[in-house]
């Protein structure tokens, strides 16, 4: 029976939440994800409009997707930060990847909408696998 650590699942949703906030801000990733989804200045206000809800949905999601990657390291073995890492970019690479490529093709957005996107499910699954197998 695997044993789950909610500490560390729930401090893997907060932090791949975290670094989708700095991806996507000024600091980043911002101004090329607007003009790539090429969002008027209205459609960012509706969406802002919308921000507390989407936020805590999204939270939802990052929480189970931190639960299952936690069963998938627990039941793989893999018990450093490390190994976790190597799981979390695996997971991308056969989920998140086809995924999200199937769903750009069409979308007709152009490529780097995927790419802005696609890299950060890469950065904060990786960095979620390693939190979840990495945990003490």
């Amino acid at each position: 029976m695997l044993h789950h650590n909610w500490l560390a699942i729930i401090v893997a949703a907060v932090v791949a939440f975290l670094i989708g906030g700095l991806w996507y801000s000024p600091l980043m990733f911002a101004k090329a994800w607007v003009k790539a989804h090429g969002y008027s200045p209205e459609k960012l206000a509706a969406m802002q409009a919308k921000a507390p809800r989407t936020y805590g949905l999204s939270f939802l999601c990052f929480l189970l997707m931190a639960f299952i990657l936690h069963l998938f390291v627990g039941r793989l073995g893999a018990d450093t930060a490390r190994m976790g890492a190597s799981w979390g970019a695996h997971a991308w690479l056969g989920f998140a990847l086809p995924l999200g490529l199937t769903s750009h093709l069409y979308s007709d957005k152009p490529l780097a909408a995927f790419l802005i996107d696609s890299s950060y499910q890469l950065v904060y699954l990786t960095v979620m696998g390693a939190i979840l197998a990495g945990w003490p």
